[in-house]
């Protein structure tokens, strides 16, 4: 850090610090609108900038998120963002006393946990950071890929709306989804927004962005964003339908969603990105290898103050345990927390009991969601039972019936 200085973000340095955060990101500049927007939810009191003379060499942010846990409840928690450190000055330390900076004012706020999609995640696990959900994304042969909906589905109206016309009336459905699957976030001010931000740029030859809603009796009942890129070749049309967004808690408009996507004219391929991994539509379709399934990395995710995040959530099954928990970069984590709860609430406080399993604050991250068993990781060495039967519990306590997922990034 010789030479750097690391401060907080001046509104008058915005323009330069998202310039810089561009140019890390690979220099493509993004358009007049999506500037104007990040500007507007851009939260100055929580961005830093890191100086070399009179050049911004280092950026970093959080949103004060509220994020679902399992078991419903909604726990602040920082959404770390936009952080880049430039070429020119790798391995001066500038990351790391950014992550210190900003871990130290998560914690001075309250907030229990910290969040992050990474970029690339192998950089953020020696902070402490764990991966607490992934995503699913599928390439549909529509053409070979037939799906089973339920019977109800034909009772289903359809109908294709502006996006922004009906903003709000989506917005709504998913504010009513938040506390049923963890990993999600309540909108923040404004971000409803993002989701119908449309940039030409952005849509590598495809249509504009469209909404089909489903309704019943005059109710909303589900919704998806798509767009639609035309490709012809000898034997005929072969476009790709590409899915932003579907959001349907009804069995029923859920099947005439997916269902409508799959059967648009003169197209042969639905695109499929960051869905959860326990999606439905794959126990609808007949031939899952026809799909293109893949996994990757979703929701990254650090205990901030472990006895408060642990008390927060809800466990599957009955646990009283005592964790051995080591954390390097933020050490008021470390020692042995006993965790007793179920389905109807939890406490989380020091003890000096004999531990039943110890393990790092990052595998404490990665199970938190539910998403990865304690199980699994004891197989890696990273968890290690201590006392006979605790890992068994702790790992059927963990887990939660539906999988994390965070339907969008930040």
């Amino acid at each position: 850090m010789t030479s750097v200085d690391l401060r907080g973000l001046r509104p008058e340095e915005w323009d330069e610090w998202y310039s810089g955060l561009e140019l890390a990101f690979g220099g493509i500049p993004d358009s007049p609108e999506e500037r104007e927007l990040w500007r507007e939810l851009t939260e100055f009191e929580r961005a830093l900038s890191a100086r070399d003379g009179d050049r911004i060499v280092g950026t970093a942010g959080s949103f004060p998120f509220r994020l679902s846990v399992p078991g419903g409840a909604i726990v602040p928690a920082a959404g770390v963002t936009a952080v880049s450190v430039a070429a020119t000055h790798r391995r001066r330390g500038i990351l790391s006393a950014m992550m210190r900076r900003l871990l130290d004012g998560v914690r001075a706020a309250g907030e229990p946990l910290a969040v992050l999609m990474a970029s690339e995640p192998a950089i953020y696990g020696r902070f402490g950071y764990g991966i607490a959900s992934r995503q699913l994304s599928a390439e549909i042969d529509t053409s070979r890929v037939r799906l089973t909906v339920p019977p109800e589905a034909d009772g289903v109206r359809l109908r294709e709306a502006d996006p922004a016309a009906v903003l709000d009336e989506c917005e709504a459905l998913y504010a009513r989804l938040v506390p049923g699957r963890p990993g999600r976030t309540e909108r923040l001010p404004g971000w409803e927004r993002l989701e119908v931000l449309d940039p030409e740029r952005r849509r590598e030859g495809a249509s504009r962005q469209r909404c089909v809603l489903a309704e019943a009796g005059g109710e909303l009942l589900g919704y998806a964003r798509f767009a639609v890129r035309p490709e012809w070749d000898a034997a005929g049309a072969r476009g790709t339908v590409v899915l932003h967004a579907l959001e349907a808690p009804d069995p029923a408009a859920y099947g005439a969603l997916w269902r409508f996507l799959t059967e648009i004219d003169l197209t042969s391929t639905l695109r499929v990105r960051s869905r959860p991994v326990d999606d439905p539509w794959q126990h609808m379709v007949d031939d899952l290898r026809r799909c293109g399934v893949r996994l990757r990395d979703g929701l990254h995710l650090r205990l901030v103050d472990a006895g408060a995040a642990l008390a927060a959530r809800r466990y599957a099954a009955p646990v009283d345990v005592v964790l051995e928990v080591e954390d390097a970069f933020c050490p008021w984590n470390s020692g042995r927390w006993r965790l007793a709860g179920d389905a109807s609430g939890a406490e989380c406080v020091r003890t000096d009991a004999p531990a039943g399993l110890a393990l790092d604050v990052r595998d404490l991250g990665a199970v938190y969601l539910g998403d990865t068993s304690l199980a699994a990781l004891a197989g890696t060495g990273r968890v290690r039972e201590l006392r006979p039967g605790a890992l068994a519990a702790a790992a059927a306590a963990f887990s939660w019936p539906v999988a994390p997922w965070m339907p969008h990034g930040f």
